[in-house]
């Protein structure tokens, strides 16, 4: 059923000038289905990764000691004005390398380019998130926090039960946009041989020559899953949203 699918599907692109052979072919159509797995996988992990760094740059932005805020500051900076390719192959070029001369050799290194992917662009999302929550931590307004104060709050507790909660809410937009940028940047594993969709696409087409076939399937599906990003993140806007402050007001 699911092969006759498959041949019904290849025919009637076929009769639109599109060739999507490949996806007959098992050795060919393993590496591209890898390809869409490894970029889902890369997804997945990074959203959460970006997020829980992204908190604790914030807390240590905020937290009012210049010895954590100083050193969070320059690796914002520099993450945020240097393009993500370049960190990644530094880190990959240059960090790696180091790991591997510190251990006796790249066969001791257990720290793989996707481990570098996962690393690099969830740091560098996690430096945009900060920046944004951030800015929702100082906009709580200070009635808010001197009431928690007030009632015995320590200045962790007011930054986790007052200040991150209502800085998430004012936060939400930016989180997701950064989030969006964080789906399109997993393409950049490609450039260290990481298998994620384009850089398998790139081994078929090399094979196929059907470039156009491929670019429309790979535009379509950071396309969905960037919109249904979006939609999630507005439904989640909505349900958080408090009157009078932030998102809500």
């Amino acid at each position: 059923m699911g092969s006759s699918l498959l041949q019904t599907f290849i025919d009637w692109t076929g009769r639109l000038g599109l060739h999507y052979e490949f996806l007959a072919s098992g050795y060919e159509a393993q590496i591209w289905r890898g390809g869409f797995i490894t970029t889902l996988y890369l997804i997945v992990l990074l959203i959460p990764i970006s997020l829980l760094f992204g908190l604790l740059f914030a807390a240590m932005l905020t937290s009012g000691n210049k010895a954590l805020a100083a050193p969070v500051r320059v690796f914002i900076e520099v993450t945020r004005n240097t393009p993500t390719l370049v960190q990644l192959m530094f880190s990959f070029l240059v960090l790696n390398t180091l790991v591997s001369n510190g251990l006796g050799g790249a066969q001791h290194n257990p720290l793989t380019p996707f481990f570098w992917v996962v690393a690099v662009v969830g740091l560098h999302v996690a430096a945009l998130h900060a920046d944004a929550l951030r800015a929702g931590i100082e906009a709580v307004p200070e009635q808010t926090v001197e009431a928690a104060r007030a009632i015995g709050f320590t200045r962790l507790q007011i930054l986790r039960f007052v200040a991150i909660p209502l800085a998430l809410r004012a936060s939400l937009p930016a989180i997701v946009n950064n989030m969006i940028n964080l789906v399109k940047l997993t393409t950049v594993g490609n450039a260290i041989a990481v298998s994620e969709i384009t850089y398998a696409s790139i081994m078929v087409w090399t094979q196929r020559d059907n470039v156009v076939e491929l670019m429309i399937v790979i535009l379509l599906f950071f396309s969905t899953i960037n919109l249904a990003l979006a939609k999630i993140g507005h439904w989640v806007e909505k349900r958080l949203a408090v009157p009078g402050f932030g998102v809500g007001a």
